[in-house]
């Protein structure tokens, strides 16, 4: 059963000003090895859709919550990370207190995601499924 869906779009211009190297920005929202990804996508159209997806994320769990506080009072969105299997396929991996929280408040779910970029834009799709 679908529990929610989130989506999430972000502009190429304005986001590459937030990538200088070691800033508060980079350090705060992607881990180590999202920093590290080396892949044949430029650097910043891929780290845009990482970070779409991490919003489509807690867009999906939030429409999941609808009618309930937030799960949470703040969040590391390190916990939440854009990995590749060894096909390039991205899957999202909840941990943490984030995952507790998600599990707490869902129970024991299914992430799907779906990335995408363009020279101008990046975007990201996620649907949270409820499993048994």
């Amino acid at each position: 059963m679908i529990a929610g869906v989130g989506m999430d779009l972000v502009s190429l211009a304005d986001f590459e000003q937030l990538l200088e190297p070691g800033s508060a920005f980079m350090t705060g929202t992607f881990t180590a090895a999202e920093l590290s990804d080396h892949t044949a996508t430029p650097v910043p159209q891929r780290l845009a859709a990482r970070y779409a997806a991490k919003e489509a994320f807690l867009k999906a769990w939030s429409v999941a919550r609808v009618g309930s506080p937030p799960a949470l009072p703040s969040l590391d969105m390190r916990e939440i990370e854009v990995r590749s299997d060894r096909w390039g396929r991205p899957e999202l991996c909840v941990r943490g207190k984030a995952a507790a929280a998600v599990a707490e408040s869902l129970g024991p779910v299914r992430v799907h995601l779906s990335l995408s970029h363009e020279p101008a834009t990046a975007g990201a799709v996620v649907v949270l499924e409820r499993v048994s």
